[in-house]
């Protein structure tokens, strides 16, 4: 049985922290498709929130790994509900009419540019967050079972593997298909997948010291043996 949320020191900085970044990856930059070039592959193109959406993973994984799914599974909720928040504040900020006046008029255009996302990039994001945060969190618990807590960058991976799947593909697919050719959408798909999960693998010995230092401090390390994996269950 999980102790109550109050009783943990840092519980609710890492879930602050978590929506931030989740918010903060999907509204700055998501947008905007980069270029790099990398030794060996050349150029590769790929939009720049992709850079941070991963450390929502990242604290996906520490916060299943320290205190378990089901406290995840609120702070994911916490997450979906921002989401959402911010899409329909874009949406009623871009509907008001601006002032008239040169700087308001020049300056809604920005704002279109910025915030005017298509609702199916919108539905894209927020439904691909949701499914993936969760196939994340349940891959982890479970392996964390399997393994009886060795091994920890195996659930990181694992677990990363299997999250960032999920997403990416329903993002693309809900976003963009009939839209882009379909051999564009799959490298699209792929790149991202291999960029997001690369991203995050680097990060594991980070990872570890977060988590090694959070069950040191709110003596915790909790196992999901008898919980209730029902994405809508809110109880922890």
């Amino acid at each position: 049985m999980q102790r109550p949320v109050g009783q943990y020191r840092y519980y609710d900085f890492v879930m602050a922290a978590f929506v931030a970044i989740l918010l903060c990856s999907n509204l700055i930059g998501a947008a905007k498709a980069a270029q790099m070039t990398l030794p060996l592959v050349g150029t590769v193109t790929f939009g720049a929130g992709v850079l941070f959406f991963p450390v929502s993973y990242i604290f996906g994984d520490i916060l299943t790994e320290v205190y378990g799914y089901g406290r995840d599974r609120r702070v994911i909720w916490a997450g979906f509900a921002a989401l959402v928040f911010a899409a329909v504040m874009s949406m009623v900020v871009l509907a008001l009419t601006p002032a008239a006046d040169p700087f308001n008029s020049e300056y809604q255009t920005h704002l279109q540019a910025v915030f005017g996302n298509t609702p199916r990039i919108i539905a894209g994001s927020v439904i691909a967050f949701w499914c993936g945060s969760f196939v994340n969190s349940y891959v982890m618990a479970k392996m964390k079972i399997a393994s009886e807590g060795r091994r920890l960058w195996t659930r990181i991976i694992g677990s990363t593997v299997c999250g960032e799947f999920v997403d990416s593909a329903l993002f693309y697919v809900i976003a963009f298909l009939g839209i882009w050719p379909n051999h564009q959408l799959v490298v699209v798909i792929v790149t991202q997948y291999v960029l997001k999960t690369g991203w995050e693998v680097l990060m594991t010995p980070v990872t570890y010291r977060i988590v090694a230092f959070l069950k040191h401090r709110e003596n915790e390390d909790y196992y999901d043996r008898h919980t209730n994996f029902n994405p809508f269950k809110l109880k922890t």
